[in-house]
């Protein structure tokens, strides 16, 4: 039996391609690659769902936490609260800075940032806080919110590059702190067909500075009030997204359905689910469980042609890179997570019976 794609982007791609190829098309024909017309056309229909004013498309889901903290003008030394159990962008971009990233430790059902943690780790140096919606669910961000404003309204990051389309107690995901930060990296909720993002915020001076940051700091051609990047998302990928734009809703749905299904059907066995919170929803950027056997198990899958993929397989401090910044401290939730999480394949156009298949597999396989 042949494998099963881990995301079939394909099957999106054939449902959509006759408006994203006529808008591909429409790209090539008035050749402005960079900060052509679909760019502007993509940030106002972006803006309007998050439920934003502004919205600022980027390069990628790494570049929109970059200029987001440029745009906060962190300094060396500033210390911006975050996850250990995210992709190493989170804590890249900080560094890149000379900034500090201080961890704090998971929730173990939802594997989001543990919001009760967060105070114990602010300091006089604290710049930002920047909480990761992991998996496509929304952080508690109510509360660290609320934390920040209690210490002299810290801006919050959300780092919402796997969350696009979800939410959180009836307002969306990107529109719910400071910044909301989202990546449109294919394999994304809402993906592109190469690199891009973008930045969401409420607050017009920290839009206009992430407009010249993302144009090498220009206010206007050729004059540059601000050390900026080369970070904008070229008009082709915007064009893409526009195209998928037309079913997302559609898409969101479906996603919510085939995690619903996903969860009652591995109720029963031994392997840990994660919780959705009542106030919130999942769109499952990727479906995780939590497995004994992880190694063993994953054999059996790929036997069977069920990919799957760890996100992710080490924490943060405890890579190399990142381990000096977490001063010998354990972080026992994320750890364990590492050691367990395993995801299955997930996307909008997963059939019925592909997921009858996934199901069957893991069931035989842990009952074995």
């Amino acid at each position: 039996m042949s494998a099963l794609p881990f995301i079939d982007l394909k099957a999106q791609y054939a449902a959509l391609k006759s408006d994203i190829d006529a808008r591909i098309q429409r790209v090539l024909d008035h050749g402005q690659y960079i900060m052509g017309p679909e760019v502007k056309e993509l940030e106002t229909a972006l803006a309007a769902y998050v439920g934003v004013k502004h919205c600022i498309t980027v390069a990628s889901g790494t570049e929109a936490l970059l200029i987001a903290l440029m745009a906060l003008d962190l300094k060396p030394g500033d210390e911006v609260i975050t996850t250990p159990f995210t992709f190493a962008a989170t804590a890249e971009v900080i560094v890149l800075l000379g900034g500090v990233p201080v961890f704090v430790d998971i929730e173990p059902d939802t594997c989001n940032i543990d919001a009760a943690l967060i105070e114990a780790a602010i300091t006089p140096r604290t710049r930002a806080i920047m909480p990761v919606s992991l998996y496509g669910q929304v952080c508690d961000m109510d509360e660290i919110n609320a934390i920040a404003a209690r210490h002299g309204n810290i801006p919050v990051i959300e780092d919402a590059a796997q969350s696009f389309g979800a939410s959180y107690r009836n307002r969306r995901s990107c529109g719910l702190s400071t910044w909301g930060a989202t990546s449109f990296f294919p394999s994304k909720p809402l993906g592109c067909y190469g690199d891009g993002g973008a930045l969401f915020t409420d607050d017009d001076t920290l839009a206009q500075a992430a407009r010249e940051i993302r144009v090498h700091g220009q206010s206007a051609r050729y004059t540059h009030t601000r050390v900026g990047v080369g970070g904008r998302m070229d008009t082709l990928q915007c064009a893409v997204v526009l195209g998928k734009l037309m079913r997302f809703d559609w898409e969101i749905e479906q996603r919510l359905r085939i995690g619903e299904r996903y969860q009652q059907a591995l109720a029963e066995l031994d392997v840990e689910r994660l919780v959705v919170r009542p106030d919130r929803n999942c769109v499952w950027a990727q479906f995780t469980l939590q497995v004994n056997r992880r190694a063993t198990v994953q054999q059996a899958l790929q036997e069977a042609g069920i990919p799957t993929a760890i996100h992710y397989p080490k924490p943060l401090h405890q890579q190399v890179a990142y381990s000096a910044y977490a001063k010998g401290q354990a972080f026992s939730h994320a750890e364990r997570a590492a050691a367990h999480v395993m995801s299955l394949p997930m996307s909008a156009d997963l059939s019925v019976p592909d997921q009858d298949r996934v199901i069957a597999a893991i069931r035989t396989i842990i009952n074995m």
